[in-house]
């Protein structure tokens, strides 16, 4: 392998092709005869490749060695050589987060069913419930579960759009806005007026509400805000910027909700 080349520029380019190629870190991983965990530590730079590992990765994405390896490695060079192999639009896998107002209006209304009625849940402590559902579904699946988008934000990760679906909630009387004090705090809370519609939610969804509700809902949010800010996917994201759902991928204990094998 190219001496100047880093560990860490070699695990950039794998995953920016594995993006290119719509394949998971799975799929990828499930091809090369590696754990997931390897993958994801290969593509962190924190794992040496082997030449027959990088041979086996370039076979299964399709590009060459020596542009691979190149000082002037350029990702639209091999991205135009990858278009002739890519799966039609149907089977072509998407990563980017797309809202899905249906199912996050569902996910909001089974969340306020479950633990709206505690006194610390108010609208703060919810976007960070509903966060950790997102991106621990996301850490698991490798799918979206609601879509949101979310920023990095001084008060913590908060989906985009929040604020324009509670207010439809609010007008369609699916929910109800109460102002509360606690300990001596002005709170904004929601009460939810309308169930939430289980047919909509998966079986894996709705477990990863579950684990999230049970895990953080008696948290304050001073605790629940301090907790998520030291969550990798909002550490190495820029401030005011969208965060990433493929940096759930690279979490570590106690956030990571998967079982790795290293």
């Amino acid at each position: 392998m190219n001496q100047y080349l880093s560990q860490e520029e070699l695990g950039t380019r794998i995953a920016k092709l594995r993006h290119l190629k719509g394949l998971s870190q799975d799929e990828l991983a499930n091809e090369v005869q590696l754990s997931r965990s390897s993958l994801a530590q290969i593509e962190l730079g924190n794992r040496k490749l082997n030449v027959l590992e990088l041979q086996k990765i370039a076979s299964i994405l399709n590009f060459s060695l020596d542009k691979f390896l190149a000082q002037n490695f350029n990702i639209q060079t091999i991205h135009n050589k990858l278009e002739a192999s890519v799966p039609s639009n149907d089977d072509y896998r998407i990563s980017e987060p797309s809202l899905n107002l249906h199912k996050f209006t569902n996910v909001l209304l089974y969340i306020l069913e479950k633990c709206g009625g505690k006194p610390n849940v108010g609208e703060q402590l919810v976007s960070k419930l509903l966060y950790f559902a997102d991106f621990n579904y996301y850490e698991l699946y490798e799918e979206h579960l609601t879509g949101a988008t979310y920023h990095k934000l001084p008060y913590g990760p908060v989906p985009q759009a929040l604020q324009m679906i509670i207010e439809n909630m609010l007008q369609n009387k699916s929910i109800k806005r109460i102002k509360t004090n606690y300990f001596n705090a002005k709170q904004i809370r929601y009460i939810p007026l309308k169930k939430a519609n289980l047919q909509e939610l998966k079986a894996s969804e709705k477990e990863v509400l579950d684990r999230v509700i049970e895990q953080f809902s008696d948290w304050s949010t001073l605790a629940i805000t301090d907790y998520a800010h030291k969550d990798l996917p909002w550490i190495v994201s820029k401030e005011g910027e969208a965060i990433d759902y493929e940096l759930a991928l690279y979490r570590e204990m106690p956030y990571s909700v998967r079982n790795y094998e290293f």
